[in-house]
C-alpha cells in the first residue's frame, strides 16, 4: 500500500526494516549512503515501504557546500584533532556529526504515480512518526528553523527550543527518503563545539556567496537531556518501532536481493569517486576501502 498525503504513515501500513546489523557490506561509512540510493530504487520500482536504521561510530558527514570553504583543507585539520573521521555524502547540505549516540533513520517510501508526494509532506510524515514514538514523554517536538545550529533549516526539531534532530530528503527514481538524525545522548555541545569550529577554521572571517551556520552549541541538546530521562540510540530505534506496530503496521526483515547488491555497488563506487574528487589527498582511505 502506498502512503498518501492524508494519512498518517504510523498506521496499518506494511513496512521492511533494514539495519546496519544485517548488512553483508564489510564498509560501515560510506555503505549507509549507497545502501540508501539502492533502496530508493527498489521502493519506487516495487512500491515497497522501507525502514533504515544507521549508528555509525564517530564520523563527521560533510554535506557538497561544506566543500566551498574558502579553507577547505584547514577545516579538516579540525575534525582530525577531535580524531573523527569524515566523508562527503551524496546530497546537499551542510556538515552533521555521527557517533554511537546519534541515531541515524530514513524513512524510504514509494511516490505515487499520478501524484508526486510534495516535500512539505515527507517533513511532515517524520515529524509525525517522531512525535508520535515520544507523546509518552509529555513533550512534543516543533519544526523550525535554528538558525545557529549546525546544518540549520526548515524542519530542525527541537524541543523547549534547543534543537535534538534535523531531517533532510533525496529522491530517486520515484522513492522518496526521508532522513533525520537524532541526537539521542551523548555530548552534543561537543559535537556543536568541532562543528563551529571547522567553520571558524574554513572561512577565517571572510565573506563568501554561501551561507555557513555560525554554529552556538548553547542551541542543541540530546533527546535524552531534553526529556530528562536515561536514553539510548537502540531505545530510540525502538520507541519507533513499537509506535509502528501499536498501529497496526506489519515489520518484516528487509531481503537484500541481487538487484538491490547490485545497485549498491555501482553507488558504492559513485561515493568512493566522489570522495576522492572532494577530498583530494585527505582522505582517509580506511574509510574508502
Amino acid at each position: 500500500m502506498i502512503i498518501t498525503d492524508n494519512k498518517k504513515i504510523s498506521t496499518d501500513y506494511s513496512y521492511e526494516l533494514y539495519e546496519a546489523e544485517t548488512m553483508p557490506f564489510a564498509n560501515k561509512a560510506i555503505s549507509h549512503f549507497a545502501l540508501t540510493d539502492s533502496l530508493l530504487r527498489y521502493a519506487g520500482k516495487y512500491q515497497k515501504n522501507i525502514l533504515h536504521f544507521w549508528p555509525t561510530s564517530n564520523l563527521v558527514i560533510l554535506g557538497m557546500m561544506d566543500t566551498k570553504l574558502p579553507y577547505f583543507k584547514d577545516a579538516l585539520e579540525v575534525i582530525d584533532r577531535y580524531a573523527h573521521p569524515y566523508i562527503v555524502r551524496n546530497s546537499g547540505g551542510l556538515a552533521v556529526v555521527g557517533d554511537e549516540g546519534v541515531l541515524n533513520f530514513s524513512l524510504i517510501l514509494p511516490e505515487n504515480l499520478k501524484q508526486k508526494m510534495t516535500i512539505s509532506t515527507g517533513y511532515e510524515h517524520m515529524l509525525q512518526l517522531i512525535n508520535d514514538s515520544l507523546k509518552d514523554y509529555g513533550k512534543k517536538s516543533l519544526a523550525y528553523e535554528i538558525k545557529d545550529s549546525y546544518c540549520p533549516g526548515e524542519y530542525d526539531l527541537s524541543i523547549d527550543g534547543k534543537k535534538f534532530a534535523g531531517i533532510s530528503q533525496r529522491r530517486l527514481k520515484n522513492g522518496v527518503a526521508i532522513m533525520i538524525y537524532i541526537s539521542v545522548t551523548g555530548n552534543q555541545f561537543k559535537r556543536a563545539e568541532m562543528i563551529r569550529e571547522f567553520y571558524q577554521a574554513g572561512l577565517k572571517g571572510e565573506t563568501v556567496k554561501w551561507q555557513f551556520p555560525s554554529v552556538d552549541p548553547a542551541v542543541m541538546a540530546t533527546l535524552e537531556d531534553l526529556l530528562g530521562i536515561s536514553l539510548t540510540v537502540d531505545g530510540m530505534k525502538n520507541l519507533i518501532l513499537r509506535t509502528l506496530l501499536k498501529n497496526n503496521c506489519t515489520i518484516i526483515p528487509g531481503e537484500y536481493s541481487s538487484e538491490i547488491i547490485t545497485d549498491y555497488n555501482e553507488g558504492f563506487e559513485k561515493m568512493i569517486h566522489r570522495n576522492q574528487q572532494m577530498l583530494g589527498t585527505s582522505i582517509d582511505k580506511e574509510l574508502i576501502k
